[in-house]
């Protein structure tokens, strides 16, 4: 006799129901979903237990949702986080990102900039500071330090040159780094972990100082030789990081 199956949670399978009406076409990738009294209609179900499925397909990255705006279908994952890409084309997806200038200039180390470029405490390096716009809603605070000048002249003088100014369009350090730095064998080591915004943060970003956030750190390498270190601090809201995996 087949021992009992275990009872699936309704969410899950209304989960399922709506991916597989996605991978359908029903709600096509890019396509606004209907509104959450139309769907639960359209699906049988009640909008408790409608909302729950749609917050865990936005926690899976299958549905974006943005203030003030419907849940859409994201695009099937793209090659992600795992390439050194610079974050406005990672969170964009193709679409277009505004960068605001919050700050580039020279700055002292910080604990940061220290421990993960080598600096020494008469180093003065550049450090600049965007914010990340998507559809007019902040999404991603960018801080990114270049090494010290010199270092970089012995890697590629074109490279220290270009991190020297604010590029002509306003960009992320990293975009300007991989642009420059195209002939040089480049590769990055990341982490991620959860956080809060902060009250500074919070204002950079017009978010709440208790707002939860994703921290990730970058550092981007010349074989042994660290050339820039950043942190991406995204808020809550803020579009899938994507992440292509292999075993």
């Amino acid at each position: 006799m087949a021992a009992n199956q275990p009872r699936r949670r309704p969410v899950v399978v209304l989960y399922e129901r709506i991916v597989e009406a996605i991978h359908a076409d029903v709600y096509p990738p890019g396509s606004p979903m209907p509104s959450e009294p139309k769907l639960a209609a359209d699906l049988g179900v009640s909008r408790p237990a409608l909302r729950e499925a749609l917050i865990l397909l936005q926690e899976d990255g299958v549905l974006d949702a943005r203030q003030g705006a419907r849940r859409t279908v994201n695009q099937p994952p793209q090659r992600g986080f795992e390439q050194l890409r610079p974050m406005e084309q990672l969170l964009g997806g193709g679409r277009p990102v505004r960068v605001a200038v919050l700050r580039h200039d020279m700055a002292e180390p910080t604990d940061f900039s220290t421990q993960h470029l080598l600096l020494s405490a008469k180093d003065r390096v550049p450090f600049w500071e965007v914010v990340l716009e998507l559809d007019g809603l902040a999404c991603c605070l960018a801080q990114e330090w270049a090494a010290p000048r010199e270092r970089l002249c012995e890697l590629l003088p074109e490279l220290a040159d270009a991190l020297s100014e604010p590029p002509t369009l306003p960009s992320s350090m990293l975009k300007v780094l991989l642009e420059a730095g195209r002939e040089l064998p480049l590769r990055g080591s990341s982490t991620m972990v959860a956080s809060m915004l902060g009250q500074h943060r919070g204002q950079q970003l017009a978010r709440p100082a208790d707002t939860p956030a994703i921290l990730a750190t970058q550092v981007v390498r010349v074989g042994r030789t660290p050339v820039m270190a950043a942190k991406y601090i995204l808020p809550s809201g803020a579009p899938a990081l994507p992440v292509l995996q292999a075993r």
